[in-house]
C-alpha cells in the first residue's frame, strides 16, 4: 500500500494501508492524540485497495482485505475511506480477536464502575455513551466492548464514537465541530459522522473496570424500565458477541459469571435528557 498508518486502540494494534492518501490523512488527523506506534508489530492489517486496476483513478471504488475479510463484502466509494478504514478494523476484531469476550456494545465508566450498553442498530447506545462521555462519564468504547476471560473486567477500546443522522447535530451541538471527523452522506446507514473521544479516554485506555450495570436501551419510546433476567440477558448477549462461539468453554464461563453479577434491565426513552435522568437513578440505585 502507498500509504500506511499504524494505531494502537486500546490492547489492539492495527496498520492501515491505502492506495489513496484521503483515507490515511483523515485517520491520522482524527488519531492524532492516541500513542504513536509507528514501529509497532500490528495485530491486525487492514487494506483498502481498487477493485480494478483502473478504479484507483476511474471512480474510484475501495475493497476492503486484511488478515480477515469477508468475500461477499460490497466496495466502497472514495467518498467513504475513512468508513471503509473503520470498518475494516471492525471486521479484524470481529474474526479475529481472541484475548477477550467481544460484546458488540458501548460501555463508560464512573468512579471505577462500567457501565455496559448493548442493543440493536438504532437503539441510542453510541449516542448515549457519547454523550455521557462528555458529562463526568469515561467513555470506554463505542463498537465494541471487551469482557476479561479471567478477571471479568471490562477493558477500554476507544474508537471514533460512529454517530448516524439525527444523532449528529446532538452530539456536535454540545462537543462543538472541532472534534468531528467529515460528514459521510448517503452511506449504506445514512449520514455518518465520528467523534473523536476526550483526552481522557485516551490516556487511559490501558485501564480498565469491573462491569456494574448491564443496560439494554431503546431509543423513541415512552419512558419505562425493567429488570432483564439472566437468562434473557444470557441469550441476548451471545447474538451480541462475534467471537462466542469460537472462544469455546472460556467464553461461556466469562458469559455466565458477567449475567449472574452484573444487574441488568431495559430502558425505553425517548430523549437524551430522559435517559440522563433514568440512568443516574439506575445507577445510583443498583451500581
Amino acid at each position: 500500500m502507498r500509504h500506511s498508518l499504524t494505531l494502537q486502540i486500546g490492547p489492539a494494534t492495527f496498520r492501515i494501508g491505502s492506495a489513496w492518501r484521503q483515507p490515511v490523512e483523515e485517520l491520522t488527523r482524527l488519531y492524532a492524540g492516541y500513542p504513536d506506534r509507528h514501529d509497532a508489530i500490528a495485530d491486525f492489517t487492514v487494506r483498502l485497495q481498487p477493485t480494478g486496476p483502473l478504479r484507483r483513478w476511474v471512480r474510484p471504488s475501495i475493497l476492503i482485505t486484511g488478515d480477515h475479510g469477508l468475500a461477499d463484502a460490497a466496495p466502497m466509494s472514495l467518498a467513504h475511506g475513512l468508513l471503509a478504514a473503520e470498518m475494516g478494523m471492525n471486521l479484524q476484531m470481529a474474526l479475529g480477536w481472541r484475548r477477550h469476550l467481544l460484546l458488540h456494545a458501548s460501555s463508560v465508566e464512573k468512579d471505577g464502575r462500567a457501565l455496559v450498553m448493548t442493543g440493536e442498530s438504532g437503539s441510542g447506545k453510541s449516542t448515549l455513551a457519547a454523550l455521557l462521555g462528555e458529562r463526568g462519564w469515561r467513555l470506554m468504547g463505542d463498537e465494541f466492548a471487551l469482557l476479561d476471560l479471567d478477571s471479568g473486567a471490562i477493558l477500554p477500546f476507544p474508537r471514533l464514537v460512529s454517530l448516524k443522522n439525527q444523532a449528529i447535530g446532538v452530539v456536535e451541538d454540545v462537543v462543538g465541530a472541532q472534534r468531528m471527523g467529515p460528514m459521510l452522506q448517503a452511506t449504506a446507514k445514512g449520514d455518518i459522522r465520528h467523534l473523536v473521544p476526550r483526552p481522557d479516554a485516551v490516556a487511559r485506555m490501558a485501564q480498565g473496570a469491573m462491569p456494574a450495570m448491564l443496560l439494554f436501551p431503546r431509543f423513541g419510546h415512552d419512558a419505562a424500565i425493567r429488570p432483564v433476567g439472566q437468562g434473557e440477558a444470557f441469550m441476548r448477549l451471545t447474538q451480541a458477541s462475534t467471537n462466542y462461539v469460537a472462544l469455546g468453554e472460556p467464553g461461556f464461563a466469562a458469559l455466565t459469571r458477567f449475567v449472574t453479577d452484573v444487574p441488568a434491565c431495559a430502558m425505553d426513552f425517548p430523549s437524551g435528557e430522559a435517559a440522563f435522568d433514568m440512568i443516574d437513578r439506575l445507577w445510583e440505585d443498583g451500581a
